[in-house]
């Protein structure tokens, strides 16, 4: 099982290719850990595998503990159209949500606002019915009106043959309000890649307005259990100021 972030879909294909079915599960603290997985669906098996993985890397459906899951407009409280597109708060019920913060009223009325507890995660469901996170609602980037995943860019960074581990943050700008900002730690003897190649590579894989602007080599710094800290390297992209 792999949880605690979206995994790559290139970091997936791989583990799979040594052997490993990697079931993808997906929730919080406050929903006492996982609450949705991927379930995966027999006839999957008979599509492409790089079509597999990117099915594989979604967030799934609820789990038996968990009474709903969902994808809502947090302001109008309406759930999204299943088109895959379409963004939105994705959302809990049931008994193995949290009741609430601890002595912290205010803060357990914000979170269950519309009696759902709103997890602060972005996503989009799809025609099955299967949600995928596509960012964090404070790390979503917003670069001339349009909305960036930095979850996307990750995965086509970590699809490039000689990085090792990505992560993408906001810079301000300017001119655009925001731009992507990539901090990347290369493979071991990897030394003819920098900073332009990653920056054209992301452009020949997705739209040139998601791709980073700019691109910093570096360790990424890690709390306790492992996960990226990514206001570090927020606090360090802003400190940058504008590329304009």
């Amino acid at each position: 099982m792999t949880g605690g972030a979206p995994p790559p879909p290139a970091i997936l294909s791989k583990i799979e290719q040594l052997g490993f079915h990697v079931c993808h599960i997906y929730g919080l603290t406050e929903t006492y850990g996982p609450a949705t997985w991927c379930l995966r669906k027999p006839e999957w098996d008979s599509l492409h595998y790089e079509e597999q993985v990117k099915l594989n890397t979604r967030q799934g459906v609820k789990h038996f503990g968990i009474e709903d899951v969902d994808v809502k407009d947090p302001v109008t409280m309406e759930s999204v159209k299943c088109d895959g597109k379409s963004l939105g708060e994705i959302m809990f019920k049931g008994n193995t949500v949290m009741s609430g913060y601890l002595k912290d009223l205010e803060e357990t009325q914000m979170a269950f606002s519309g009696g759902w507890f709103h997890s602060g995660d972005l996503g989009v469901k799809h025609e099955d019915g299967y949600i995928e996170v596509k960012d964090r609602s404070k790390d979503i980037i917003i670069s001339g009106g349009e909305n960036i995943s930095t979850i996307e860019v990750e995965s086509v960074i970590y699809s490039h043959p000689g990085v090792l581990e990505a992560a993408v943050v906001a810079r301000p700008d300017d001119h655009w309000g925001q731009t992507p900002c990539a901090f990347v730690k290369l493979k071991d003897g990897v030394v003819d890649v920098d900073a332009q190649d990653i920056i054209q590579y992301c452009r020949d894989h997705m739209p040139h307005y998601m791709a980073p602007r700019t691109v910093i080599f570096q360790d990424l710094p890690r709390n306790s259990t492992g996960k990226v800290q990514k206001f570090v390297l927020r606090n360090k992209a802003e400190a940058l100021g504008s590329l304009a």
